[in-house]
């Protein structure tokens, strides 16, 4: 693991975390230490079922949109493969792992917001407790393993989805935990013909820590033989999203440049950097620094962005990249758009600091717009000051 293995890596100091101002939103100062009383699975799986249950009940839906009002604003509108975002800050995928709360995270101000990660068949995932808070160093680690209803499952949820969609619709891949890796394109082609219909992009996470073998689909050979089939389904389907790998952290530079390789070979539409690390920071100071499973969140940001940046400079910005990993306050977030992100991905952030993030981050992205002089947010993709 290249993190591990390069102890200069430049782990943001500890007064540039977050702020508590960006708790300054309706409700969360409440519900935040009633949510952090629970179990961090308890409280995730709470909250997410609320959002859904509020979305279904009449009048939730604006009373979520009026509680956090995100302006629109076509200077901060990227568009990408034939698509229009709202905005370019989105929901992670992990955070809603059934699809029942899309439209409630839509409403509190996500443009997007990618689902999953949907397996073909039902598994529960790996055994519990497997989901920890750090919270004097703003993370989580989560050994989850894919936890979810399957495929069949989850096109049930989408299908009552109102549509045209005032947001974008991501739908998150990955294969089962008893599929070998011989056998893991079969997976992939199952979900994107199972749900594929229903997105307006298709991920595929080849990335995450906590299915064994998962993270070996990143090799050259295999990420092949993946996404060659997955991508000639998709010219044969009558719906042809467009299709983004989800790459891990922990790559060397040499793996990297393999994976980017192939992406391009193939005709890949995008990539996201990046999945949780296994890397331990020596920074960490929770107690629950040790245990097993991917680490996200502000640990996270000063090597998600040197990846970002490392593939926006190798690819000269031909494949673009969604960025994930510590984006929090406007400046982590102004961090990967300078490195090479023309969206943004939010999860761990958002469990800190709540909601309002969102219009937080959108207000002061378009505040630097107007300092620096710049018409559109894409102008300042990948021109690292």
């Amino acid at each position: 693991m290249l993190l591990a293995q390069t102890p200069k890596a430049e782990f943001i100091p500890a007064e540039n975390k977050i702020s508590t101002s960006c708790y300054n939103l309706p409700m969360y100062p409440v519900i935040r230490p009633i949510l952090f009383r629970l179990s961090p699975e308890t409280a995730h799986w709470w909250l997410v079922g609320g959002l859904g249950k509020l979305s279904r009940v009449p009048g939730g839906l604006a009373a979520l949109r009026a509680s956090y009002p995100m302006p629109s604003d076509p200077a901060l509108q990227p568009q990408l493969w034939g698509l229009k975002f709202p905005n370019l800050l989105g929901i992670a995928a992990g955070l809603d792992k059934t699809a029942r709360a899309v439209q409630g995270l839509a409403a509190i101000g996500a443009g997007h917001v990618e689902v999953g990660t949907f397996t073909p068949l039902p598994q529960p995932g790996n055994p519990q407790p497997r989901v920890f808070r750090l919270p004097a160093d703003q993370a989580i680690i989560n050994r989850m393993g894919f936890p979810n209803r399957g495929a069949s499952a989850a096109q049930q949820a989408l299908a009552h989805l109102p549509r045209p969609r005032p947001y974008i619709l991501g739908i998150n891949l990955g294969k089962g935990k008893d599929t070998t890796l011989q056998n893991a394109s079969q997976d992939y082609l199952t979900g994107f013909a199972t749900l594929g219909t229903w997105a307006d992009y298709v991920t595929v996470n080849i990335s995450s820590p906590n299915t064994v073998g998962l993270r070996a689909l990143q090799g050259k050979d295999y990420l092949h033989q993946l996404l060659t089939p997955l991508l000639q389904a998709r010219a044969h389907s009558s719906h042809q999203p467009p299709i983004l790998v989800k790459i891990a952290p922990d790559l060397t530079w040499q793996e990297l440049d393999d994976i980017l390789e192939v992406l391009l070979a193939v005709g890949v539409d995008g990539i996201i950097a990046t999945n949780t690390t296994l890397a331990r920071p020596a920074s960490l100071q929770s107690a629950a620094r040790s245990e097993s499973g991917g680490l996200s969140g502000y640990p996270l940001r000063a090597r998600a962005t040197e990846v970002i940046r490392y593939i926006y400079q190798h690819t000269q910005g031909r494949l673009p990249i969604v960025g994930v990993g510590g984006i929090a306050d406007v400046p982590s977030a102004l961090e990967k758009i300078y490195a090479g992100a023309s969206l943004l991905q939010i999860y761990t952030g958002l469990v800190y600091a709540g909601p309002a993030l969102f219009r937080q981050i959108h207000l002061g992205l378009q505040a630097h717009l107007h300092q620096v002089g710049a018409g559109h947010i894409s102008e300042l993709v990948g021109q690292s000051r």
